[in-house]
C-alpha cells in the first residue's frame, strides 16, 4: 500500500518475478540459486528487496525438489544446508555482500567479505545470535515451525483468509523477538520498543472484525515506523518463508 525505505511495492513484485525461476531451477546448487537470484534482482530493481527471502527460500525449495515429505521438512531443510559445498558458501557470501543489507558491518569470524574458511552451517551459526535469518539455518528453521506456521494455521482457519493470516503472522513474529534488522540499524532498545508496539497492535487487531478498521490501524502503524526510518524487514522475510512452507503443505516440525 505504501512505498518506503527507498523501495516501492512494485519493486517487490518485479523482484519476485525475477528471482522465482532462478530459485526454482533444479540444475542450480544452493549457492547458485542465492547468488544468481540476488544478481538478477539487483539488475532488475537496483536495490536489496529480497536477500532475506532468497536466503530462506533456497533451502526450502531444495528440500521440496529433493522430495522432503510435508511432515519431515525440517530434516529436508537441514540436509540441504548440511550438504552445501565450499563453492555454495562462497556464493552465498557473495550474494550477501552484493545485496549489502543495512547494518551489515564486519564480523569477527567467518566474515562475508572474506574468503570462507568454514561450512555453511558454521558460518550461519556464528551469526545466529545477531541475525534471525542466520539463526534459521542454525536451527533448521525453528522459528518458522514454532511461530510462523502455527500462526498461519490458526488465523487462516478462523475464516479471515490467508491474506489476513499473513498480516497476523508478521505481527506475531515482530512481537515474539526483536527484529534483527532493526537491532542492527537502531539498537536493542528501539527493536524492543517495536516488538512491544507490535504486541499491542496484534491485540487491538484481534478486537476488530471490520477490515476497514484493521487496515486503518495497520496503515497508521506503517506510517509511524516509516517516518522514523524503521524497517522490520527480518520479520517480513520470516513471514514470507512461513507462507511458502504453508503453501507447500508443511504442517509440523519433525
Amino acid at each position: 500500500y505504501a512505498g518506503g525505505h527507498g523501495m516501492r511495492y512494485e519493486d517487490f513484485l518485479v523482484s519476485a518475478e525475477t528471482a522465482t525461476p532462478i530459485l526454482c531451477h533444479p540444475a542450480f546448487t544452493l549457492g547458485e540459486r542465492c547468488l544468481k537470484a540476488v544478481q538478477a534482482t539487483r539488475n532488475a530493481v537496483g536495490t536489496n528487496t529480497n536477500l532475506g527471502m532468497v536466503l530462506l527460500f533456497a533451502p526450502i525449495i531444495c528440500a521440496a525438489q529433493q522430495g522432503a515429505a510435508p511432515n519431515a521438512f525440517a530434516t529436508g531443510i537441514s540436509r540441504a544446508i548440511f550438504s552445501a559445498k565450499p563453492s555454495d558458501v562462497a556464493q552465498i557470501f557473495a550474494a550477501i555482500v552484493l545485496a549489502n543489507p543495512g547494518g551489515l558491518g564486519q564480523a569477527p569470524a567467518h566474515d562475508v567479505h572474506s574468503e570462507p574458511d568454514c561450512t555453511l552451517l558454521e558460518a550461519m551459526s556464528a551469526s545466529a545470535d545477531s541475525d534471525r535469518i542466520a539463526s534459521q539455518y542454525a536451527t533448521a528453521y525453528k522459528d518458522l515451525f514454532a511461530i510462523g506456521l502455527p500462526a498461519l494455521g490458526r488465523y487462516s482457519t478462523g475464516g479471515i483468509g490467508v491474506e489476513w493470516a499473513t498480516v497476523y503472522c508478521y505481527l506475531r513474529f515482530l512481537a515474539s523477538f526483536p527484529d534483527s534488522h532493526i537491532q542492527r540499524k537502531h539498537g536493542s532498545q528501539i527493536a524492543a520498543q517495536v516488538s512491544q508496539r507490535a504486541e499491542a497492535a496484534l491485540a487491538e487487531l484481534e478486537q476488530h472484525n471490520d477490515p476497514g478498521t484493521k487496515t486503518s490501524l495497520l496503515l497508521g502503524l506503517d506510517r509511524e515506523w516509516k517516518d522514523l526510518g524503521i524497517n522490520p524487514g527480518t520479520s517480513a522475510d520470516l513471514t514470507a518463508a512461513s507462507l511458502l512452507l504453508y503453501h507447500l503443505g508443511v504442517v509440523s516440525r519433525d
